[in-house]
Formats: C-alpha cells, sequence, structure tokens
C-alpha cells in the first residue's frame, strides 16, 4: 500500500501555481470577451463560454498525462516528434487559414493548432537525442544533429506564415547552452541581432564603421590573447551583414512586416506616413498601453475597466489579454500575474536541476526557456518593448490548442519529476 502511494506524489506547488494562471486568466477573458450585462455561462458563442470547456478538458488532460508511465515519454520521444512533423506538414495541405495563418486544422466548427504540440515534441526529441551516450553536445556533428531537430518544425511553422511561433523554438538554444553547447554560438546569435538593429536604425555604414573602432580597440587591448584575423574576420561579416539585412528588409519582406519593425526602430520619418501607420499597424499596441496606463496602481476593478468593456483593444482576449490585467487589476495585479510567472519558471528550473536522468532535466530546462520566451514576448509585445508578435501568454490567452499544448508540455516534466519524488 505504501509503494502505491509513493506513484500519486507530485511537486504540487507547480500543480497549484499552473492552476492560479488558469482560473485568473479566465477570469480576463470573461471580462475582455464579455458583450452584455448579464454572464452567459451555457452560451458557446462566447469566448468564456468556450474556455470553460477547455478548461474541463484540460483536466482530463492532466489526468491522462500523469496516468503514462514516464518511461513511455523518454521510449516514444522519436514517435512523437515525427507525428507532430507529419501533422504540421499535413497542415500546409489541408489546414484552415486564420488571419493570415494556415495552422489549424478544421473540425466542423472547432479548430487545432498543431504548431502548440509541436513544441512539447520537440523538447522530447531534443531531450531524447542529447541524452543519448553517444551524444556529445560539444561535437560539431552532434550540434548540427541537434539544430535539425529545432529548424524542422519551425521552418515548417515559418511556411504557415506564423513567425511568432517561429521565434519560439530559439528558446532551445538556452536549454544546450545549459548542456555544454560552446558559448560562442550564443556570442554570434548577440552579434547578429546588435549588428542588424544598428543597421536598420543608423545605416549600414555608419554601423560598420563604428564596428571597426569597436574591433580596433578591443583588439589593441587584447592583442596578445588573439590574432589580427580575428577582428578582420568579425568587421569582414560586420560588413556583409550590415548590407544584407538592409537587403532583405526592403526585398525579402512583406510590407506590414516592414511597417511593424519600422514602427519599433522608428525608422519612418514622413509624419503623415507615420500616422497612417499608427492606425493601421500600430492601433491594437496603441490602445493596449493606454489600457494598461489607465489601470493606475490599482486598477478599475473586475469587469470595471472601460477600454476593456468598450472593445478598445481588438481581440484582447487573445494575444493582448494582458491589457486587461493591466486596466482592472493595475500595477500590483500586474506584478503579481509576473511573480507568478517568475516563480512557475523558477520552480521548474529548479526541479530540473534536482533531475537524476539527463533527459529529464534537458525537458524540463525545455519546457522552462518556452515559458520564459512566450512570457517575454507577449508582454514585451503587449507594453511596446518588442515588434508586435502574434504569441499567446500562457494559460492566459484565450484557445483551446494553447492551453492544451502548455499543459501537455508542463505536466509530462512534473510526471517525469515524480520519478525522482516517488523513487525508492
Amino acid at each position: 500500500m505504501r509503494q502505491t502511494d509513493r506513484h500519486f506524489k507530485f511537486d504540487w506547488v507547480t500543480i497549484l501555481l499552473f492552476f492560479a494562471l488558469v482560473i485568473f486568466g479566465w477570469f480576463n477573458i470573461l471580462s475582455a470577451s464579455q458583450t452584455g450585462d448579464a454572464i452567459e455561462y451555457l452560451n458557446f458563442s462566447n469566448p468564456y463560454s468556450k474556455q470553460l470547456i477547455f478548461i474541463g478538458l484540460t483536466c482530463i488532460l492532466i489526468l491522462l498525462v500523469l496516468s503514462i508511465d514516464g518511461k513511455f515519454y523518454e521510449r516514444f520521444s522519436s514517435v512523437i516528434y515525427i507525428i507532430a512533423l507529419l501533422l504540421l506538414v499535413g497542415v500546409l495541405f489541408f489546414g484552415k487559414t486564420i488571419n493570415g495563418a494556415t495552422s489549424w486544422y478544421a473540425i466542423g466548427s472547432a479548430t487545432l493548432q498543431p504548431g502548440e504540440f509541436a513544441k512539447a515534441a520537440t523538447a522530447l526529441a531534443i531531450a531524447k537525442y542529447i541524452s543519448d551516450l553517444n551524444t556529445d553536445i560539444k561535437n560539431v556533428k552532434d550540434q548540427m544533429q541537434t539544430f535539425i531537430i529545432i529548424l524542422l518544425p519551425a521552418v515548417l511553422i515559418l511556411l504557415q506564415n506564423d513567425t511568432g511561433s517561429m521565434l519560439v523554438y530559439g528558446a532551445f538554444f538556452f536549454v544546450l547552452y545549459r548542456e555544454g553547447l560552446p558559448k560562442d554560438y550564443l556570442n554570434i546569435i548577440l552579434f547578429v541581432t546588435i549588428v542588424s538593429t544598428s543597421a536598420l536604425k543608423f545605416g549600414a555604414l555608419p554601423t560598420v564603421v563604428v564596428s571597426g573602432l569597436f574591433l580596433s580597440v578591443f583588439y589593441y587591448f587584447r592583442r596578445k590573447k588573439m590574432k589580427l584575423i580575428q577582428p578582420i574576420g568579425l568587421l569582414i561579416l560586420c560588413l556583409g551583414l550590415s548590407f544584407s539585412i538592409q537587403f532583405f528588409y526592403k526585398n525579402i519582406l512583406q510590407p506590414h512586416q516592414q511597417d511593424r519593425i519600422s514602427l519599433w526602430l522608428r525608422l519612418e520619418k514622413d509624419p503623415t506616413k507615420l500616422e497612417k501607420m499608427k492606425k493601421t499597424f500600430a492601433y491594437n499596441l496603441n490602445e493596449s498601453e493606454k489600457a494598461i496606463s489607465s489601470g493606475g496602481p490599482y486598477g478599475k476593478g473586475f469587469m470595471e475597466g472601460t477600454r476593456t468593456t468598450g472593445k478598445f483593444v481588438p481581440e484582447q482576449h487573445t494575444d493582448y489579454i494582458f491589457s486587461t490585467v493591466g486596466e482592472e487589476w493595475g500595477f500590483i495585479g500586474s506584478f503579481i500575474v509576473i511573480l507568478v510567472f517568475t516563480l512557475l519558471i523558477l520552480r521548474v528550473l529548479h526541479l530540473a536541476e534536482l533531475q537524476k536522468s539527463q533527459f529529464s532535466r534537458v525537458y524540463g530546462y525545455s519546457v522552462a526557456a518556452i515559458f520564459f520566451i512566450h512570457f517575454m514576448i507577449n508582454i514585451g509585445m503587449v507594453m511596446g518593448l518588442i515588434p508586435t508578435i502574434g504569441i499567446p501568454l500562457p494559460f492566459f490567452s484565450y484557445g483551446g490548442s494553447g492551453l492544451w499544448g502548455f499543459t501537455i508540455l508542463l505536466f509530462i516534466f512534473i510526471k517525469l519529476d515524480s520519478n525522482r519524488i516517488n523513487e525508492w
């Protein structure tokens, strides 16, 4: 009897943080999608009523995930990953297009987004490959094979015209860094980001000149530790990248993508065109910022937000759900939400470090990294700190696929962690 009881022990701190976010998220969806004075829970044309069904099914899904032996996820991780890839390929041919992205399977009046489940499948595949005895992440061949595992679903999602979801796969580089990936890769990513942003904001030539001066000073103070060919190579790379990013921005990106980057970096100089862009591409962002700032320190109260009830922010119950938190719950409420998300991520990281299995540790870090990227990008987008990218806030944004995808992602790790807790 004692052995049986052991198998029902889970990390309840993580589970409680999960339910706190889901429940509070639903109340904000209710506020953001309410259209009349009376709340109609059984009117399933309302987002908040549908979300209640999604939450109910989520509870069943949790029981299913926790009832499966943890070793199953490791043993069949490759199969799960292949199935996820096939679903991503299939949606390109048989999917439904919503808001320009062909990312959903239509099942009657319902839709299912396979990209939300592919994150967990990719995390399992990465954990399985890295934990293999023959894998050495410091080896270039193994690095390339790991990158391919990450890039395959990312490219398929990009082909669906879902750039936001594709960017989430960058989270796995933090995981690989924890497992021994040379820091040179992160340095390269940082270098490319800084140079690309500078080239767009200030122009290619000024970026190259400033980079040349910086590299000259850097070489002067470290010439005993590095060869001259290294700063020269970086300068050549900077030169090529600066001009190529300009070409990519002007000739490859679609007009609406150019406008979003232009608004973020304040590239447009024509006041008339800038105002027009703000009314079209930055309308959601402007209204979101107004809603958040109007909440003040304590907020206007549940369902008392004038900008929320007035529907000033389009589709507020989805990607811009955090603006509802800001208006109705104020700075204190927003801080609490951010705190709970932070605690959840830190808790997962803490548990990941306690794992005795490398597979479980890598998977745990993948869970934390994915949550962090979603959390950081969504809130940064809503507050205007980064360009507008369509990406949901975990457990808050409306939608069944997103809620179920994040739930599966988290509770597989809770199940894996239970093997550590129940070990005897």
